[in-house]
């Protein structure tokens, strides 16, 4: 009993959803796209967020308190930095490098790919699947960075503290969706949500630290390969 409300209230950082074509797809090599970040900046209105945040995320983890203002429709903006997009790609790359009986094709030969069949201009603008077709791999992984704040304070306290949430997508050279993950997490502190705290060694993490989390369980859930030794 113990155990069970201890796992509900650290709550639901991952989903996963895999197509019910997964089977009829064999998948060994994979071109990896550079992650996009969300358009920064964005407004957080008084009646909630005007950003979507990922599967997970409770409308309180984006609450804002801001002193009143005359503008009651605008009370802060959220910026995702630029180079959240390269750090969770990164993350992604290295994560699923380590599972067995995958190939993965660099990010850099993806945005290569983009460029010349766009002239040079965003790699968001080719569908995945093309790219895909271009590279001759049986799947583009695609992914967007929702949220990624930074801790403020230090290891032993932080208000407020990190948060960070991103999604995936696998995608066969047909256009067919084969998967989909999500990961979002606010850390809390251990009186409200002891078991997710224990999981981050009893500290206040940073951003880099927790899409590292967010890259491993999604590499996990992923449904092709192996995990790093074995096979599948």
């Amino acid at each position: 009993m113990t155990l069970l409300l201890l796992a509900g209230c650290s709550g639901t950082k991952v989903t996963s959803k895999a197509s019910s074509q997964v089977g009829k797809y064999p998948v060994r090599t994979i071109a990896l796209i550079p992650f996009e970040t969300m358009a920064t900046p964005q407004a957080i209105e008084a009646s909630g967020p005007a950003f979507p945040v990922p599967s997970g995320a409770r409308r309180s983890d984006m609450a804002v308190g801001v002193p009143p203002t005359t503008d009651q429709a605008v009370r802060q903006t959220h910026r995702v930095p630029a180079s959240a997009g390269e750090k969770v790609t990164d993350l992604m790359w290295a994560k699923l490098k380590a599972r067995s009986g995958l190939q993965l094709l660099s990010p850099n030969e993806s945005a290569r790919v983009a460029r010349e069949v766009s002239g040079g201009t965003a790699t968001e603008t080719m569908p995945a699947h093309k790219i895909a077709q271009r590279l001759g791999a049986d799947a583009a992984l695609s992914g967007k960075v929702l949220v990624y704040q930074e801790r403020v304070g230090s290891r032993l306290g932080a208000d407020p503290p990190a948060a960070v949430g991103f999604e995936v997508k696998l995608v066969a050279p047909d256009g067919i969706v084969l998967w989909e993950g999500n990961y979002y997490e606010k850390q809390r502190p251990m009186t409200e949500d002891f078991l997710g705290f224990v999981q981050r060694y009893g500290v206040f993490v940073t951003a880099e630290e927790l899409a590292a989390y967010g890259a491993e369980e999604l590499a996990d859930a992923f449904p092709y390969g192996g995990a790093a030794g074995g096979g599948k």
